[in-house]
C-alpha cells in the first residue's frame, strides 16, 4: 500500500517536469506562420448593391373606395339568396343533447334495441340515447350514420356570406381510462 502511494506521489512530481520539458518550439513557428499569413492577406469588402427606390403610393381618398369599407366586400360577395335557396328548419323542437356543444359531447356506446341501432351520449354526468334522424350539438348537427366506434353527422352552418351550408362532423368512441 505505501509502494503505491509513492508511485503516486512520484508520478504527480515529475509529470509537471515532463510537460514544462516540451518547450515553445513549435508555438514560435506557428505563431510565425500566422503573421505571415496575416501580412499576405488582403481584405476583400464586396461594393454593396444600389438601394431600390422607394416611390410612394398617394392615396386618393374622395374619389377611391375606401379600401376598409365593407361595401367593398359587398361587391366581392354574391347576392344573399342566390346560393341554391337551402335553409334549415329553424321552427323545429329543440332536442336535449342540442344544448352541449360538440365537444362537450362523449360517445360512450351503442345500443341495438327491436332491431335499431341507438348511440349512447354522455353529456355532463348524464347518458342520452339518440338514433339516426335525432339532433345534436348547437350547430343543427343531424345524426346520419351510427356504427360501433362513431357517429356520423350533418351540421348546418352558415358561411361567411350568411348562406345555409351542410358540413359533416362526427364523434368517436372514448375508451374508458382504468
Amino acid at each position: 500500500m505505501t509502494l503505491l502511494r509513492m508511485g503516486r506521489a512520484l508520478c504527480c512530481c515529475l509529470l509537471p517536469s515532463m510537460l514544462a520539458a516540451c518547450g515553445d518550439g513549435g508555438i514560435a513557428e506557428v505563431r510565425q506562420w500566422m503573421d505571415e499569413t496575416r501580412r499576405q492577406t488582403r481584405v476583400v469588402v464586396p461594393k454593396l448593391a444600389e438601394p431600390k427606390k422607394f416611390i410612394p403610393f398617394t392615396y386618393a381618398g374622395r374619389t377611391a373606395t375606401d379600401p376598409y369599407s365593407p361595401a367593398k366586400f359587398i361587391n366581392a360577395l354574391p347576392p344573399a339568396g342566390t346560393g341554391g335557396g337551402f335553409k334549415p328548419n329553424l321552427d323545429r323542437r329543440r332536442e336535449a343533447l342540442e344544448s352541449y356543444p360538440l365537444d362537450n359531447l362523449k360517445m360512450v356506446g351503442t345500443l341495438q334495441k327491436q332491431g335499431a341501432s341507438f348511440v349512447l351520449v354522455q353529456a355532463d354526468r348524464t347518458v342520452f340515447q339518440a338514433r339516426v334522424g335525432n339532433y345534436i350539438g348547437q350547430n343543427m348537427g343531424q345524426i346520419t350514420r351510427i356504427t360501433d366506434s362513431e357517429v356520423e353527422l350533418k351540421e348546418v352552418v352558415q358561411d361567411a356570406s350568411g348562406e345555409w351550408v351542410e358540413r359533416t362532423a362526427k364523434l368517436e368512441l372514448q375508451e374508458s381510462k382504468k
